[in-house]
């Protein structure tokens, strides 16, 4: 259970291999078997769909899907002083993540802007990766070179952080998800959301996390690449459970109002303007300490210029993302920053950032798309439930 993983240190990483061209995951043989449609995301040859996106939208709405997400960033921080490392680059109370305990943070640019959003772990004495007290971290696939490189930057010396490059990562996401899983791996139906434990499924040791990006129900499973396809052949023999592509990922997070880096957030967007709040601790509030904290307490108490808004559009056809936002006079005043169908509502939907004072919910907003008007109603966040597993639920 504490064997470490091969490990690269991230000052290793060969920058002309980023450079070559899309890369094979380690399931890339396993998907195409599967009848995926591979396309190039993040600087990876992934599966947008198996048997369309509609259909598995709804699978996952009602069963459980697997996803392939292992080109997001897996890294290991250890070494004295971790936690206080990590809060000069984040917002997060990394101090007081205890064991097991998993939080969403993002990393600050030092005008308050989001270079990535991610998540952290406090590692207990077991885990996977044999690093008693130290910081799990999952970065974005797009940004985790860039990442990488801001962390190696302004991370003291006496911090080790370990690119986890021989790790897959697997997400199992939807109500049946625990059913699934449990049968392989009895004790995961203990963990609550946002918790992680180690745990070995159908033989092979695991790190699994109560968390997901679909607003459903599930789990995060970080797996030894060399046994990625054992594990995904163990899941997809479950009766509840199919696999799933990027199309019906990005659909599902749309619907639960779930932010995608590069669309939704940026480096001029800040957390308050992209509605972020809930990642700003009181205790890192009140203390500072973080990049642009004198600019997000301004918005914090006077209000950002642009915000964050869920939008129902009028009619059948999708506004897509760099749809532009008018003002009373016909004016630019926001973009639309994500938009497609919704499989679950049967109607058009958005995520845009308008004038804050149009945030509200039930305001009419008017969006242009190649010189086409449309109506956009402000509807409150998420615009289908989350059915995360909450601690006494």
């Amino acid at each position: 259970m504490t064997d470490a993983p091969l490990a690269t240190d991230a000052a290793d990483t060969d920058i002309d291999d980023i450079e070559a061209g899309p890369a094979a995951l380690p399931l890339d043989a396993w998907h195409r078997a599967k009848g995926g449609r591979m396309v190039e995301f993040a600087g990876y040859l992934m599966p947008i769909q198996y048997e369309g996106i509609m259909a598995e939208h709804l699978w996952v709405r009602d069963h459980a899907g697997l996803f392939d997400v292992s080109h997001m960033g897996q890294l290991l921080f250890t070494g004295e002083g971790v936690a206080e490392g990590l809060e000069a680059l984040l917002p997060a109370d990394v101090k007081g993540l205890g064991e097991g305990r998993q939080r969403y943070s993002l990393l600050l640019a030092d005008n308050g802007g989001i270079l990535d959003d991610l998540m952290l772990t406090r590692l207990p004495a077991e885990s996977l990766f044999d690093a008693p007290g130290g910081i799990y971290m999952v970065v974005n696939g797009a940004t985790k070179w860039d990442d990488i490189a801001h962390l190696r930057e302004y991370l003291p010396d006496e911090i080790t952080m370990s690119h986890l490059d021989e790790q897959a990562l697997l997400a199992l996401q939807g109500p049946e998800a625990v059913t699934a899983l449990a049968r392989l791996a009895p004790g995961v139906a203990a963990l609550t959301f946002m918790t992680a434990g180690a745990f070995t499924i159908a033989g092979i040791d695991c790190w699994v996390s109560r968390s997901g990006y679909t607003g459903e129900d599930g789990f995060e499973i970080s797996v030894p690449a060399e046994d990625v396809t054992a594990l995904a052949d163990a899941l997809c023999a479950q009766p509840e459970v199919k696999p799933i592509g990027l199309g019906a990922r990005d659909s599902l997070r749309l619907e639960a109002g779930l932010p995608l880096y590069g669309h939704d957030l940026d480096e001029e967007t800040t957390p308050v303007a992209a509605d972020l709040g809930f990642a700003l601790s009181k205790r890192r509030r009140e203390e500072g300490g973080f990049p642009g904290h004198a600019r997000i307490m301004q918005e914090r108490e006077q209000g950002p210029a642009l915000k964050r808004v869920a939008l129902i559009v009028d009619g059948r056809q999708p506004v897509r993302e760099g749809a532009t936002v008018l003002d009373g006079a016909g004016q630019e005043a926001g973009r639309v920053t994500s938009g497609g169908h919704s499989p679950s509502l049967g109607k058009p939907i958005a995520m845009a950032y308008v004038p804050a004072a149009s945030a509200v919910p039930g305001t009419s907003i008017t969006l242009e798309q190649r010189g086409k008007s449309f109506t956009g109603i402000v509807t409150a966040m998420p615009l289908v439930p989350h059915r995360y597993h909450r601690k006494g639920a």
